[in-house]
């Protein structure tokens, strides 16, 4: 009975004090708390994340005790562990390995994406006496200089900044030489400009027979006196030889490819010490059959001869003749593929522009690859000498996505201005520009081979 009463005066005292406590409650202090909780929960979560970035991007530095590896204390202490653990690679801040660095060599410096980077270009055309007049697009009027702001930036690895000094020394009392079509040219003149920009005295570099610069001459060979070293250009369309018809041959034929012999000019640059060919933009029906010029070899011209049959056997005879007349352990050989065109509502004879274009294309590749490149892939992996002793550099994707780069109406020469719509040039590039990135990625290729000789070499003394 006495329990029970204290009870009930427990609870109308809780009653009578309710509306009291009630207008002493402050809804913001449950509030508070949740708060409060959420905060220290994030933040924590948020240290095991900046601890995880530091294991990520600081390998080998030691946090808190801990090398940033996240090995176990337990296989730490294995006596086995050095022997199963791989070894560690050295990742840079944004977590790519360097190409140039250990682990680099499963880089694909071809899968990438063109980045927006202020310290572009590496040049600019007004400071380079050795560009075409018709490659200086901005001193052609062109007016935004866009194009020349975006640097290649492969997926998986980070590549070195072009060191032209650095080019040049390894480059010393040797021969680069570039054989191909004026896209090659284009390639050559950009590398020209990227090189000589080391060099403060310009007249120090000069075309050794005093041969000026122009898109019609056969061969151009310059020489970067401080040392020694030639920079060197051989046009050679079709790397093969091209030539009269044969006496005899069928009507219409005005002359002919012959796919069995290699470029006459061969003789001057076959010793270089590094070579870089490329082919393709002048492979076309209206370059070739369309103007009355058929494939040959030996005597025989083969009027139903397909024209990717015939690139095919040109490239074979390419192959073939690196593999027994260039001496591969002294010479470094290159191929770099097809750069597309991007002419929109029509060809170059028939009012085809791309003068609007001035970003790159972001969108997903095309399906199909180029025919081209699938070519001389194919050739390339079933041939003795194979990727051994040729460096294929498929440029072509990375290219395929600068619209923006090319000369278009700014290709008529400083003090002309901007040409007429229907005479745009959607095959060429603007010097600085695309040319570069792809001589940037030379430059890589070149030091990471001329690592690995260096490394033979030392491997062949110690035996």
């Amino acid at each position: 009975m006495m329990k029970s009463r204290e009870t009930q005066d427990l609870n109308s005292i809780t009653h009578l004090d309710f509306p009291k406590k009630a207008k002493n409650f402050s809804p913001l202090e449950p509030f508070l708390g949740v708060l409060g909780f959420i905060l220290v929960t994030f933040l924590f979560i948020g240290c095991l994340f900046y601890f995880d970035y530091r294991a990520v991007h600081f390998r080998g530095v030691p946090w808190l005790g801990l090398v940033g590896g996240g090995s176990s204390p337990s296989l730490s202490a294995s006596p086995h562990a050095a022997v199963v653990q791989p070894p560690m690679v050295a990742l840079n801040v944004n977590g790519r390995v360097g190409f140039l660095d250990e682990g680099g060599d499963s880089c694909d410096v071809y899968d990438g994406n063109w980045v927006w980077d202020d310290d572009y270009p590496l040049y600019q055309s007004q400071d380079c006496p050795f560009v075409d007049d018709g490659f200086r697009c901005l001193e052609n009027g062109r007016p935004d200089s866009f194009y020349t702001k975006w640097r290649w930036q492969p997926k998986g690895c980070d590549l070195p900044r072009f060191n032209a000094t650095k080019m040049l020394e390894k480059l010393r009392n040797r021969r680069l030489a570039f054989i191909g079509d004026s896209i090659g040219r284009n390639q050559w003149e950009s590398m020209l400009c990227m090189l000589a920009s080391a060099i403060p005295n310009k007249k120090s570099i000069y075309e050794i027979n005093g041969s000026p610069i122009t898109k019609h001459k056969g061969f151009l060979v310059f020489r970067f006196e401080d040392y020694n070293c030639t920079i060197e250009y051989y046009r050679a369309p079709y790397l093969v030889v091209q030539g009269s018809s044969p006496r005899g041959s069928p009507k219409g034929v005005n002359m002919t490819l012959r796919l069995d012999l290699i470029s006459w000019t061969h003789l001057m640059w076959k010793d270089a010490d590094v070579l870089v060919f490329n082919a393709g933009h002048w492979w076309s029906y209206e370059k070739t059959i369309g103007h009355g010029c058929y494939f040959q070899e030996r005597m025989k011209v083969m009027m139903d001869m397909e024209i990717w049959t015939a690139f095919r056997r040109s490239i074979e005879t390419l192959m073939d003749f690196v593999g027994t007349q260039v001496n591969t352990n002294k010479t470094q050989v290159y191929f770099r593929s097809y750069a597309p065109v991007h002419f929109r509502g029509g060809t170059w004879k028939t009012g085809g522009h791309c003068h609007q274009l001035k970003l790159p294309d972001f969108g997903p590749l095309p399906y199909k690859t180029e025919k081209l490149v699938d070519i001389f892939s194919d050739v390339l992996s079933k041939h003795s000498i194979g990727m051994q002793v040729i460096n294929f550099m498929n440029v072509t994707p990375m290219t395929y996505r600068r619209q923006d780069g090319h000369t278009s109406l700014y290709h008529f020469g400083p003090g002309n201005g901007p040409g007429p719509l229907n005479h745009q040039d959607c095959s060429h590039w603007c010097l600085p520009g695309v040319p570069d990135s792809w001589n940037e990625l030379l430059y890589v290729l070149f030091l990471k081979r001329e690592s690995v000789q260096f490394t033979d070499k030392v491997q062949q003394n110690i035996l």
